[in-house]
């Protein structure tokens, strides 16, 4: 059966690993480009958008594809509308699978927003050395803040950028050691990330508890109404040897 997942995860290669090397299933991932050296999953690779909806669609239709996977990140919200609605276009199968997002501990204090815009808002009074880990896509919306920004991403954003910060190009996962002696030596009084829950990148959140620092939480964009969602790898590797 050809598949097509969309990946860019850690579930993504994991599902791409466990299906290549199953008889039966011709996998193909899809990369959406935006990082220079990506971290590649086993067999065969496409990189680059698909042109929208209707792309997506004479694509999936071109190639054979007879199931889609999208296991993107959790704020890829375009191309996960993208592919609902191509493969209810073209009556395919399609799946979301999303690991869970995280939850509010003991000691935490959290601002949850809806979306960035939200976040560059709430800033206002928490403190004036701020920790943008929300990777490169976004930082614009923060352009127009006099607060200091220490802005982690494993490329250089694009775009507007707050006129005070210092950019720190790295790729995690980072271990609480690590993540509280950044914290404590960049003095961040506030963090500011996006829920994309996982436990490889669960140490920052663990490090600000333990020193107080509060955390501006962007929630997820809402899957399409009605989307068949997953929260592991086995779950999408039994939903898709059920489609054979």
């Amino acid at each position: 059966m050809k598949t097509l997942i969309l990946g860019g995860t850690r579930e993504a290669r994991e599902l791409a690993d466990i299906a290549s090397g199953e008889r039966g299933f011709d996998i193909v991932s899809s990369l959406a480009g935006r990082v220079r050296e990506p971290v590649l999953p086993v067999g065969a690779v496409r990189v680059g958008g698909f042109g929208g909806v209707d792309g997506l669609r004479e694509w999936l239709s071109e190639n054979g594809i007879e199931a889609v996977v999208d296991a993107t990140h959790p704020f890829a919200g375009g191309i996960t509308a993208n592919a609902a609605a191509a493969a209810a276009a073209l009556g395919l199968p399609v799946l979301h699978v999303r690991r869970p997002g995280w939850t509010e501990r003991a000691g935490d204090h959290w601002i949850r927003v809806p979306d960035l815009a939200a976040a560059a808002k709430a800033l206002g009074g928490l403190g004036d050395r701020i920790f943008l880990t929300i990777g490169r896509q976004g930082v614009a919306a923060f352009a127009d803040s006099d607060a200091w920004f220490l802005i982690r991403a494993i490329d250089p954003p694009e775009g507007a950028m707050p006129a005070r910060h210092e950019l720190l190009l790295a790729r995690g996962p980072f271990s609480l050691e690590e993540e509280t002696e950044l914290l404590t030596e960049r003095r961040i009084e506030v963090m500011v990330t996006k829920d994309s829950g996982g436990a490889l990148t669960e140490a920052k959140l663990t490090a600000a508890r333990t020193l107080g620092v509060p955390v501006v939480m962007i929630d997820r964009p809402a899957l399409p109404a009605g989307a068949r969602r997953v929260g592991t790898v086995q779950a999408a590797w039994d939903w898709l040897r059920s489609q054979r």
